[in-house]
C-alpha cells in the first residue's frame, strides 16, 4: 500500500494500482553514475514508484552539467549523489536513498551493488561501461546499459535491444559524445528514460507492458 500520508504515493498508487505499486517498491535499482544518463534515470524511476536506490558517484557539480543532468544552479560544487537525493526527495519525500560519494573501479565493483537487485549503468566513459557490465553480466540482477545518445535530431534511432534475458541496452550504438556531437537533453533524457522504462517493465513482468516483445524495441 502506498505509505500513510504520502500525497504523491497515495496519488501514483491511483494511477497504476496497489498492486503493482507494492511490486516495484521492493526493488532496490543501483545506478552507477549520477550525471546526465544516472540523474535523470534517477527521477524517472522514482516518478514511475521505485523507492528504493543506490547511486554512486565521485563527482560534484558544475554549470557544464546543468544543460542536461537534474541539478540546479544553486548546487554547483555539491556532490552529485547529495545534490540528486535532495532533488529526489522533493518529488517523493519517503524515498529511501543510499548516496554513496565514491569511484567504481575494479576493487569495487562486484560489492558495490551487490544488495541490489538492478543496475543501471550510466557512465560517460567506454572503459568504465564495460567494467561494470563485465561485473554483472553473469549475475542474475537485471543490468541496463546504455550507447549512444549524443547530438540532436537522432532520438527516434535510440532503442531498446535485449541482448540476454536480464541485459539491455539502450541507445543508437553510434553516436558517441565529441566536437559535433555534444551530450544535450533531448538524447540524454531520451536514453535515461527508455532505461527508466526497461526496469519497469522488468519487474512489472511482460503482461503488464504492451510495448514488449522482440529483441528490437524503439
Amino acid at each position: 500500500m502506498a505509505a500513510a500520508g504520502n500525497g504523491f504515493e497515495e496519488a501514483l498508487s491511483r494511477v497504476l494500482g496497489e498492486q503493482r505499486l507494492a511490486r516495484i517498491r521492493q526493488v532496490k535499482v543501483g545506478i552507477a553514475g549520477a550525471g546526465g544518463l544516472g540523474s535523470n534515470c534517477a527521477l524517472f524511476l522514482v516518478r514511475s514508484g521505485f523507492k528504493r536506490l543506490r547511486i554512486v558517484d565521485c563527482d560534484t557539480v558544475d554549470y557544464s552539467n546543468l544543460n542536461r543532468q537534474f541539478y540546479f544552479a544553486a548546487q554547483v560544487g555539491r556532490r552529485k549523489v547529495d545534490a540528486l537525493k535532495e532533488n529526489l526527495l522533493l518529488v517523493n519525500p519517503g524515498l529511501e536513498i543510499e548516496a554513496v560519494h565514491a569511484r567504481i573501479d575494479a576493487g569495487n565493483v562486484k560489492e558495490i551493488f551487490a544488495c541490489c537487485d538492478a543496475v543501471v549503468e550510466a557512465f560517460d566513459r567506454p572503459e568504465a561501461k564495460k567494467l561494470l557490465v563485465e561485473a554483472y553480466l553473469d549475475t542474475p540482477k537485471l543490468l541496463v546499459a546504455a550507447s549512444g545518445l549524443a547530438g540532436w535530431g537522432r532520438s527516434e534511432g535510440i532503442r531498446i535491444r535485449r541482448i540476454r534475458d536480464n541485459f539491455y541496452l539502450v541507445g543508437d550504438l553510434v553516436s558517441g559524445v565529441g566536437p559535433d556531437l555534444p551530450p544535450l537533453a533531448p538524447g540524454v533524457c531520451t536514453a535515461a528514460a527508455k532505461q527508466a522504462d526497461v526496469v519497469l517493465s522488468y519487474f512489472l513482468g511482460e503482461d503488464d507492458h504492451a510495448a514488449s516483445g522482440g529483441t528490437d524495441r524503439r
